[in-house]
């Protein structure tokens, strides 16, 4: 039986940027998905303090209006402290079911340190995973890595033929835009250059809403 795939694109979103929105665009169209779901972690344990995630949580939500398969999914944050991927998989397969087809949408730089994440090795058994393939960038994987990519590298057609366990590539368009960038861009005086720059970075919606909260200052 075939099912549509669900994509789950998690992180801190810190604040949400147009490369997010792309990255989400580009996996719903090259893998076939039924959706995307954002998921704002409320303290990912490999980073330090953060913005408030009620506000990231906001400025996701204003970002993905008007994208009728962009969902805000807020497993992450109501469950509270430190935030593991493996965790949220749980509770989601515990919440659809063990059919439903997930896959875990990251970045080939997020993929290289899969390997430090809890219970990494379970993960595939719980969801599949897509990497964002840059152009001109090969991932630099460790060993365990290389052999687990070895082992179930597969088409995108397997995404909907079963729940978990494939690894597959889609190509990703090219957006130069970091939330590091506008953090800094935001904690500057305001200019016509800095703002310019920004309003190629975040969303107006986004924008509006930090100025309004006066986040990053």
């Amino acid at each position: 039986m075939r099912l549509t795939p669900i994509g789950l694109l998690g992180g801190s979103f810190d604040p949400v940027h147009l490369g997010h929105l792309q990255l989400a665009r580009d996996a719903l169209l090259e893998l076939g998905l039924a959706e995307v779901r954002f998921i704002p972690a409320p303290q990912p344990w490999q980073k330090g303090p953060m913005t408030d995630a009620s506000h990231r949580a906001r400025m996701v939500q204003l970002a993905i209006a008007g994208e009728p398969k962009f969902v805000l999914d807020m497993h992450e944050i109501e469950r509270g402290g430190p935030t593991y991927t493996i965790d949220t998989l749980h509770a989601l397969r515990s919440t659809l079911g063990a059919s439903i087809p997930l896959v875990l949408i990251m970045g080939s730089d997020q993929f290289e340190r899969l390997h430090t994440w809890r219970d990494w090795k379970v993960i595939p058994r719980l969801a599949h995973i897509a990497i964002a393939r840059r152009a001109g960038r090969q991932p630099a994987l460790n060993a365990e890595l290389t052999a687990l990519v070895d082992e179930r590298r597969g088409g995108v057609e397997r995404l909907s033929k079963q729940s978990a366990g494939s690894i597959v590539e889609f190509p990703m368009t090219p957006v130069d835009a970091s939330a590091t960038e506008a953090r800094r861009l935001l904690g500057l005086p305001r200019d016509l250059k800095s703002d310019h720059r920004l309003a190629a970075i975040v969303p107006t919606a986004v924008l509006d809403y930090i100025r309004a909260h006066r986040l990053y200052r």
